[in-house]
């Protein structure tokens, strides 16, 4: 897809300014958001994307489009795997609830900036290198497979997880001194003439940060659908942008989600498989390619597929829960019961 400079600075204004009015309709006075709340700017943020898809098909075509809607259906479902982590995140600095939405959002937007930053870097190194699509298949095939033996190990050891702090954030830590309290939505304080962090500032950053991990394999998953940054950067905007009301909207779904792992485990491998493919055939092997009509049915049928069995396998855990705490209960009762007895035995 042919794209001028003026596009994209369009393109980017047009971001800007729905961020903008996301902000100051939603997102500039604290609040605990609602779940119709949620569902109206999910629902906004999905209609969005649907109608760029649309323009995309219009301006390159039904390649290019196909190509945009395969992308942010990938980047949507992998996001859905940060907001465990957000989760974690915001337990571990005890967010309180009015503050969330002012966290997530500017967490996303520094997410959006440094998937930005490895976009371009990505997009620099596959024009001069097309070997590199060989590495990015392998390191897709390899992350598949550890989110499988990471699923089977959560499935043993049922243990709460912790959030971890990189690197950056306990540096950031170390060299600027914070305070205990939020004081607002302030990010730093004047404190005995002293500059202090607050710890909204911090969690903005474990927001922002901890996603660049997650996009070491989104970024090549992308990749392996499209090679066009146009369409690679703006599939990218379009799933992050809609993700801190998504992170509302399912946030009481997500342990539900339990074979989610598992869904993303398939598609990463799937997209791996045609990465390597796509690299053979660059290099001459004449192999056949995965069309992106395919591509986008088997994510499409795979998140599906996952969503279902993990609402019937929650259910059947509920079912099973529900069983034994009857079962307790009963147990309980006849002890009572019976000590009752033996008590009316001893008074006679």
């Amino acid at each position: 897809m042919d794209v001028s400079m003026t596009t994209w600075v369009l393109t980017i204004v047009g971001l800007c300014a729905l961020i903008a009015v996301d902000f100051f309709i939603g997102g500039r006075k604290p609040h605990e958001v609602s779940l119709k709340e949620a569902g109206i700017w999910t629902t906004v943020w999905i209609v969005l994307a649907g109608l760029f898809g649309l323009g995309v098909a219009l301006l390159g075509g039904g390649e290019a489009s196909g190509e945009f809607f395969a992308g942010f259906i990938t980047e949507k479902s992998l996001s859905v795997d940060n907001l465990f982590v957000f989760v974690l995140i915001m337990a571990k600095f005890a967010v309180p609830t009015i503050y969330q939405q002012r966290v997530l959002m500017v967490g996303v937007l520094i997410a959006l900036v440094l998937r930005g930053i490895f976009i371009a870097a990505g997009a620099a190194i596959i024009s001069t290198f097309s070997w590199v699509f060989f590495i990015f298949g392998a390191f897709l095939i390899w992350t598949a497979w550890k989110l499988i033996q990471e699923a089977r190990s959560d499935e043993e050891d049922e243990e709460d997880e912790e959030f971890e702090e990189n690197r950056l954030l306990k540096a950031v830590e170390r060299r600027f001194p914070s305070t205990d309290k939020y004081h607002g939505t302030k990010l730093t304080i004047v404190e005995n003439g002293k500059r202090l962090m607050t710890p909204m500032l911090i969690v903005m950053l474990a927001i922002g940060t901890t996603d660049v991990l997650f996009a070491l394999d989104s970024i090549p998953a992308i990749f392996g659908l499209t090679q066009d940054p146009y369409i690679v950067f703006t599939a990218n905007a379009f799933a992050l942008m809609g993700l801190r009301q998504l992170y509302f909207l399912i946030g009481g779904l997500l342990k539900k989600l339990v074979h989610l792992s598992y869904g993303l485990s398939v598609i990463l491998g799937f997209i791996g498989v045609k990465l390597v493919l796509h690299a053979l055939h660059e290099t001459g092997v004449h192999v056949p390619e995965i069309s992106i009509p395919v591509s986008l049915g088997v994510i499409c049928a795979v998140l599906i597929v996952t969503t279902i069995t993990s609402l019937m396998a929650s259910k059947k855990q509920a079912q099973v829960e529900d069983a034994a705490e009857g079962d307790g209960a009963r147990s309980t009762r006849k002890g009572q019961d019976a000590d009752a007895e033996h008590r009316a035995d001893v008074d006679s």
